[in-house]
C-alpha cells in the first residue's frame, strides 16, 4: 500500500554524500548532467533541451516533497537525484498491503562507476526502514541498464519479474526488471 512521504526537511548524510530537498538554485547542476544524451534515458525521461526545463522539474520536485537532491560532499555540487515514488507492487496480490514506496535515482555520466549510487540507495533504504515505518522498498531497471542491475544487487533487492514498460516521454517500450527488499530481509 502506498503511504504518504513528506521529505521536505529530510537530509541524510553518507561518507560522501548529502541528500537534501532541492533547491531552485540547483538548477545549473542539474541541467549540467540531465542535458547528457543518455543519462535521463537510462531512467526513462528523455535529456532536458533547456534550462527552463530543468527549473520546471526542480519545482515539480519541490512540490512533489518525495525527490532528494545527491550532493557530492567533495564539491559540493548536486550530481544527481533520488527519490520515492508509487511503487510497482501495489497493484500485486503478493505485496499490495505491505507499506512501501519505490526507489528511482539518476546520476550525473561523470560520477558513474564510483560506487556512489549504491551508497545513496542504502542510505536511503536504512531512513525508510528505520525512520517511515516502511516494510518493503522496490526498484527497476530496464534490460539494457546494466548499471542500475549492478546498484540493485549490491543493495540487496531480490528480483521479481520482468515486465514491459511503454515510457510515454520516449515513445518506446522497454523490458522493466522489478525487485523489491522487504524489511526483514535488509
Amino acid at each position: 500500500m502506498d503511504i504518504a512521504i513528506d521529505i521536505t526537511n529530510t537530509v541524510l548524510e553518507t561518507e560522501r554524500l548529502i541528500l537534501r530537498p532541492w533547491l531552485e538554485t540547483d538548477a545549473d547542476d542539474m541541467y549540467e548532467y540531465a542535458s547528457v544524451p543518455g543519462v535521463g534515458e537510462m531512467a526513462g525521461w528523455k535529456h532536458h533541451e533547456n534550462k527552463e526545463e530543468t527549473t520546471r522539474i526542480i519545482k515539480s520536485f519541490i512540490a512533489s516533497k518525495e525527490v532528494l537532491a545527491i550532493v557530492y560532499k567533495e564539491n559540493n555540487k548536486v550530481i544527481g537525484s533520488i527519490g520515492l515514488h508509487q511503487s510497482w507492487a501495489n497493484a500485486d496480490e503478493r505485496y499490495k498491503e505491505l507499506k512501501q514506496k519505490e526507489i528511482g535515482y539518476v546520476l550525473a555520466k561523470d560520477y558513474w562507476g564510483r560506487g556512489l549510487v549504491p551508497e545513496a540507495v542504502k542510505r536511503l533504504i536504512a531512513y525508510c526502514f528505520d525512520d517511515c515505518g516502511m516494510e518493503a522498498l522496490t526498484v527497476c531497471h530496464f534490460s539494457f541498464n546494466q548499471q542500475s542491475r549492478r546498484v540493485i544487487e549490491k543493495c540487496g533487492f531480490t528480483f521479481v519479474e520482468r515486465k514491459e514498460t511503454y515510457l510515454e516521454q520516449l515513445g518506446v517500450t522497454y523490458e522493466s526488471l522489478q525487485y523489491i527488499l522487504l524489511k526483514e530481509k535488509a
